[in-house]
């Protein structure tokens, strides 16, 4: 799942624009890297929400392109901030307990050749909506809109 997922964080970053797309959803930022970690940090905690990892994605990608023959720079920077919602997510497995496979949530803030933006994967139909609506309004009000 989480090849899946940087695939996708991947193909959204390189389109650039703000929009759905298959995958994901991603919005671009206006200011620094800094500033949108923060601003996503702030949005989700002032959800109530805990964040329980921020993966450096970009710094890992960075100290293993080597390792893996690639001299390709693709991020500036990029995080995943990992996190959950206790009330979605049992309301999402009580609908469907399959529905485990969405969970934990993830927002990413990525810089590429200086463009910030931050972004989510999208879910399936039905009942995950609410969580992806739950994602766009965390990213919205991180961006500013």
């Amino acid at each position: 799942m989480r090849f899946n997922f940087l695939t996708g964080l991947i193909f959204a970053l390189s389109v650039g624009a703000a929009q759905a797309q298959d995958t994901s959803v991603v919005y671009p930022f206006d200011g620094s890297f800094d500033d949108a970690t923060f601003g996503v940090e702030t949005a989700i905690v002032g959800k109530g929400l805990v964040i329980d990892y921020v993966s450096h994605t970009g710094e890992m990608l960075e100290r293993t392109a080597g390792d893996v023959g690639s001299d390709v720079k693709l991020f500036e920077a990029a995080d995943i901030f990992v996190f959950c919602s206790a009330v979605l997510s049992r309301k999402m497995m009580e609908a469907d307990p399959m529905n485990i496979a969405h969970c934990p949530y993830g927002i990413f803030v990525a810089d590429r050749e200086g463009e910030v933006m931050i972004g989510y994967r999208t879910y399936p139909e039905g009942p995950m909506q609410e969580v992806q609506a739950l994602l766009d309004e965390i990213v919205r009000e991180a961006v500013g809109e």
